[in-house]
């Protein structure tokens, strides 16, 4: 390792610290910086562990540095000695934020954030909800909260979940949606529709079964459905309306070019017969009133089309549905909306985001419900003291790539800190506490409850006990540390023996404490590896409302659950 932390290394981790504080206002983070760090330097990651003890001093430095002299002296540095550092965060500024609409006209923009209600949303929908309802502000427009909910068989839709995801949105987005549409209130529509295109010519009832008509797709021929006469069709139609057939025997299709390049493209089915009276839709109204049921591709292009969307901004994976309903557009005569696509993102600790999982999961008993905070799920991370405002600028910083990313949660955790920081007051835990006694009584301690935000007032810790408390990894016999916000003290014999209030040695360990008289027995509970954990130690008293986001001295940031329990959101 020594080879390895030569000076032009220790400069490196020193300016990427430096970077970080300028690029966050003062607030490096040393998970993000041990992050580019590790991604830039794959030689040192081996040396992790010593690395991130490095890397936390030079953030401590730079945000200390900030704080005394401001930005421009970590800029100064950084222009002196990596300039590079600065150039890459102003190509960084000049490409964030959401690339300008095509044909987007102030006013006159409609977009539609479109679920479906299996579940409640998950942290993957947020980036839609984000990017559609910031160019609904930008631009003046609207905003469609669509309940995509026609399939009752194999993503069934959450009652609970119309009314939750509602609440989401406006809590992510800080608005209302202009318009709801559910899309079972309109399967009549759809009818009409799909008559249309039948008495047109340009859609057709096909009873191939699936193997089969796969056979005429593969080999780029017709089916002998197609060549059927429209009153044929209409009367297959009608008599799919009267139940006549069961699911399987037969399903609408819209008709394309069979020698397309894209097979999914050929032919693609529109509506089929689904079992409602085995499962019917959760909602009592729509229940089994009805057994043709859209698919998706056909029910979303006719609904975007009804109500004026001018823009869809969805996964590059939908690529194939723009396709098919662009066919659609043009039978009918419409103008298809603008289209804008974004890759796939992964967050490391999470994987995937399937709402269809976390359902079962669910439902086995593994969660107790869509709010538990080891779930990838808005309800999950709110209650994990992630805030609106943290999601939308992380969004809002990837921006529309047709790029896949993967980014570790830190990022995620990262934003918050910056939007809850200045807000949260400062609280105590000691971990596995090792009692110390004293041989004197102070005054009470007068402590801020925030280093800068003064609005926040003061702590108040009495002195007059006999017993302090320290964590037990933090102190040993002969060891000389640094009480925080106290004094300098020496450890002799499980007695706490007072150095110095006043002129103090810079280079003493400052390790967090508490007295007794200003403490009581708590429990930290934090989420790892999918597992909950609850650690003992001693909380310092206080009276802050549960839901409370306060940073825990050296230990992280954190959600007050009550006056003797917290749960530790993320660490620093």
């Amino acid at each position: 390792m020594s080879n390895q932390l030569d000076e032009q290394t220790l400069d490196e981790l020193r300016h990427y610290a430096l970077q970080n504080a300028v690029e966050y206002d003062g607030k490096a983070n040393a998970k993000s910086v041990i992050g580019r760090i590790l991604s830039a330097r794959a030689d040192l990651r081996p040396f992790g562990k010593q690395i991130s003890q490095v890397v936390t001093s030079f953030v401590d430095e730079a945000n200390t540095l900030a704080s005394n002299k401001g930005l421009e002296a970590l800029v100064e540095i950084l222009t002196v000695e990596a300039p590079h550092l600065l150039e890459q965060r102003e190509k960084k500024e000049k490409k964030s934020g959401l690339p300008d609409l095509s044909n987007g006209e102030k006013g006159k923009v409609v977009l539609r954030f479109a679920p479906n209600p299996n579940g409640p949303l998950s942290v993957g929908h947020s980036r839609g909800l984000v990017i559609n309802s910031t160019y609904r502000d930008m631009y003046e427009g609207e905003l469609i909260l669509r309940f995509d909910d026609t399939d009752t068989s194999i993503k069934p839709p959450l009652i609970e979940a119309y009314e939750q995801i509602q609440k989401e949105t406006e809590w992510l987005t800080g608005k209302k949606p202009n318009r709801i549409v559910i899309a079972s209130d309109r399967i009549e529509t759809y009818y009409e529709y799909a008559k249309k295109m039948l008495e047109s010519d340009f859609g057709y009832v096909c009873s191939c079964s699936s193997e089969v008509f796969k056979e005429y797709r593969i080999s780029k021929s017709e089916c002998p459905c197609r060549n059927q006469t429209t009153e044929a069709n209409i009367d297959f139609w009608e008599k799919m309306l009267q139940g006549f057939y069961k699911p399987g025997d037969v399903v609408v299709r819209v008709k394309t070019d069979m020698t397309l390049k894209n097979p999914a493209l050929r032919d693609w089915p529109a509506l089929r017969l689904q079992d409602t009276e085995t499962n019917p839709h959760p909602r009592e109204q729509i229940g089994s009133k009805y057994v043709v049921w859209p698919l998706l591709d056909f029910q979303s292009a006719v609904e975007d089309h009804l109500q004026g969307v001018t823009h869809i901004i969805r996964g590059k994976d939908l690529m194939d549905s723009t396709r098919k309903q662009t066919l659609l557009y043009q039978h009918f005569g419409w103008t298809y909306p603008e289209t804008l696509y974004w890759g796939r993102v992964k967050i490391h600790e999470w994987g995937g985001f399937s709402t269809s999982s976390i359902r079962k999961e669910i439902e086995s008993g593994k969660y107790e419900s869509w709010d538990d905070v080891r779930l990838p799920t808005l309800s999950g991370i709110k209650n994990r003291g992630i805030s609106a405002e943290a999601l939308r600028n992380f969004w809002l910083e990837l921006g529309i790539t047709q790029k896949d990313i993967s980014v570790p949660l830190s990022s995620l955790f990262a934003h918050n800190t910056k939007c809850v920081d200045e807000q949260a007051p400062r609280l105590t835990f000691v971990r596995k506490p090792l009692s110390l006694s004293t041989a004197q009584t102070f005054e009470p301690l007068r402590i801020p409850s925030h280093p800068k935000n003064e609005k926040l007032g003061l702590r108040t810790w009495q002195m007059d006990g006999d017993t302090v408390y320290i964590e037990s990894n933090d102190g040993v016999n002969n060891d000389r540390l640094r009480l925080k916000e106290f004094a300098d003290v020496r450890i002799q014999d499980r007695q706490i023996i007072i150095e110095s209030r006043e002129r103090l040695d810079k280079k003493r360990p400052i390790v967090h404490w508490l007295p007794h008289n200003s403490s009581h027995p708590g429990t930290l509970t934090y989420s790892k590896d999918d597992q909950l954990f609850t650690i003992e130690g001693r909380i310092e008293q206080h009276d802050l409302e549960p839901g409370t986001i306060v940073q825990l001295e050296r230990i992280g940031y954190a959600k007050v659950i009550d006056s003797t329990s917290l749960f530790l959101s993320y660490e620093e």
